[in-house]
């Protein structure tokens, strides 16, 4: 081998190292960004998760409010089955019924000229 072919050969190492290291960090950047992508908007990313949280939390108040209400029903329905007297206020106050024996007056608000 003479002197000038070692050279050569040294410089195309050389440039090939070159190469392969520019290739290797546009390799590394593109992955790099790939997985940073996903990261904040894929599947299971930065955003999903905040959007799950965000749902997670109007889903808990709701569930909130309605444990509050079906206790609220609940405590109605014992009531009502309990207290006579809760029935016939509402029987009279929503339906209009009377009692036996009770009369009913009706008066007319209407004036005659």
């Amino acid at each position: 081998m003479t002197v000038v072919n070692q050279r050569q050969r040294a410089s195309l190492t050389r440039l090939n190292r070159r190469v392969t290291r520019g290739t290797a960090r546009y390799l590394l950047f593109f992955v790099t960004t790939v997985l940073l992508i996903n990261a904040l908007v894929g599947e299971r990313g930065l955003m999903a998760t905040l959007t799950a949280n965000r749902q997670y939390a109007t889903l808990s108040k709701s569930i909130a409010g309605l444990q509050v209400e079906n206790d609220a029903l609940r405590d109605e329905a014992r009531r009502l089955r309990h207290e006579p007297s809760i029935i016939e206020e509402i029987a009279r106050r929503e339906l209009g019924l009377i009692r036996r024996g009770e009369r009913v007056f009706i008066v007319s608000s209407s004036s005659r000229n």
